[in-house]
């Protein structure tokens, strides 16, 4: 299985570089050849403007409820290639655990789940129906699966969705999710002159403008983590009373998630609010790169005409992108000089989500991970967001979001990894959790 992975991980399926769409074909074409090489009758790869999509159906069973298995197979940049010890895409295998970009998120979680359902076909048809849909442009903004469950809903008829996209609460304690925050993100564009300026001639004169962009970004945020962004924070639905009860009493170290999560000198962001109210109950507004002016070695003496910021806001329940979008939109025009052109470009959105835990499904799912685990599962809300969630869930549904990655697996970051024993679990996990669904009875599924 690790040789089989490693394949999987070899293959740079970076779904926003253009340069790399040939990447995600042949990572879509891997998926549909290990579908193939399982006994899965149906295996399609479903084509239009975006990455390509695998659309899997297992064979019927009847009078057995249907699992519908949502995954992805794109990967983030693994950029800053300097950061990492061992090439991004070249597996490595450390102190029990399996270093690569991809390697937990999702490459390694949807590896875990097809051998989960490899598992529990030897020997016979499966126990329950499963189907699988397989994206490669969630870390892009998903617009090519979105496309299709619109256009085509029917997809998502089944007795439940199983998103593994995500991880432990922390080690020993896995978790399933009532909520993902959304995302607003966007790009702003400065442009203060026709053409870059002589520093020399023209400074304290010509608008510079980086420094313009610069104090645009800084209005829309304060020192103290607040975002200075109209009704952002009236339209937050704050967490209930059971939640914040709840979050209390998860164990939490603070130091221990400074020190080997955050990986800084202290955490910034509304002091008044708990860490987990920041992380999951509270939007965000996050600058991830300035280009502009020069930036190459040594120097060039120039006063930047252009300047782009690419930003995104995390929304939480109340919050809509749309709205959101425009909101952001107002801000920028109202804090730009008269002298400056500005712009806000979206590039992806998607709205919050919310989930509920109390059908029966999360009980069988939470048996199957006390089987192998001896740990029930705690309920927590995600701070990151999976677009597709809410269309995944739009006929009704249950959508459970759980996953076996830990907590300082670097997702995004260098040195992305899963621990070994963990993708293990997990294939142990997730074929108990087909067994017993398929034990059960079917829910009424309309």
């Amino acid at each position: 299985m690790l040789q089989d992975l490693t394949r999987f991980l070899a293959i740079p399926s970076i779904s926003t570089l253009p340069a790399h769409a040939p990447d995600c074909q042949r990572a879509a074409e891997w998926i549909a050849s290990e579908l193939r090489r399982m006994g899965v009758p149906t295996v399609q790869q479903l084509t239009g403007d975006g990455h390509p999509i695998v659309w899997a159906e297992g064979p019927h069973v009847p009078g057995k409820p249907t699992l519908l298995i949502y995954g992805h197979y794109d990967v983030q940049p693994a950029d800053p290639l300097e950061e990492w010890l061992s090439p991004p895409f070249e597996a490595t295998v450390r102190d029990g655990n399996l270093y690569a970009r991809g390697a937990v998120d999702d490459k390694g979680q949807v590896f875990c789940l097809l051998k989960a359902y490899e598992a529990v076909c030897q020997g016979g048809s499966p126990p329950i129906n499963v189907r699988f849909i397989i994206e490669g442009e969630e870390e892009s903004g998903g617009h090519a699966i979105e496309r299709l469950l619109q256009d085509e809903p029917e997809r998502t008829e089944a007795d439940a969705i199983l998103v593994c996209d995500a991880g432990y609460y922390a080690p020993g304690i896995p978790a399933v999710y009532t909520a993902l925050r959304g995302i607003c993100y966007a790009e702003i564009s400065v442009r203060t002159a026709e053409r870059d300026l002589h520093s020399g001639n023209y400074g304290g004169v010509a608008p510079n403008a980086i420094e313009t962009l610069v104090r645009i970004l800084g209005s829309l945020k304060s020192k103290s983590g607040r975002i200075n962004i109209s009704k952002v924070y009236k339209d937050v639905e704050p967490p209930t009373k059971a939640e914040l009860k709840a979050w209390k009493a998860l164990p939490f170290d603070k130091k221990a998630f400074l020190k080997d999560e955050v990986t800084a000198a202290a955490l910034t962001g509304l002091k008044e609010y708990s860490v987990f109210e920041r992380l999951w109950a509270l939007p965000t507004f996050e600058i991830h790169g300035i280009a502009g002016g020069f930036t190459g070695d040594g120097a060039k003496t120039v006063i930047p005409a252009a300047a782009t910021a690419k930003v995104s806001l995390r929304l939480v329940p109340g919050l809509h992108y749309r709205t959101v979008l425009e909101h952001l939109e107002e801000a920028v025009r109202e804090a730009a000089p008269k002298y400056a052109t500005v712009s806000v470009r979206p590039i992806h959105g998607a709205d919050p989500v919310q989930v509920d835990v109390r059908d029966p499904v999360f009980k069988v799912l939470g048996e199957a991970f006390r089987e192998v685990t001896e740990t029930t599962p705690v309920a927590v809300r995600g701070g990151g967001s999976i677009p597709v969630v809410s269309l995944l869930g739009q006929r009704g549904a249950p959508v459970l979001l759980t996953g076996v990655g830990l907590p300082d697996d670097g997702l995004h970051s260098p040195n992305e990894k899963i621990t070994l024993s963990q993708l293990w679990d997990g294939v142990a996990i997730f074929g108990r959790f087909f067994e017993l669904l398929g034990e059960g009875s079917p829910r009424d599924a309309g």
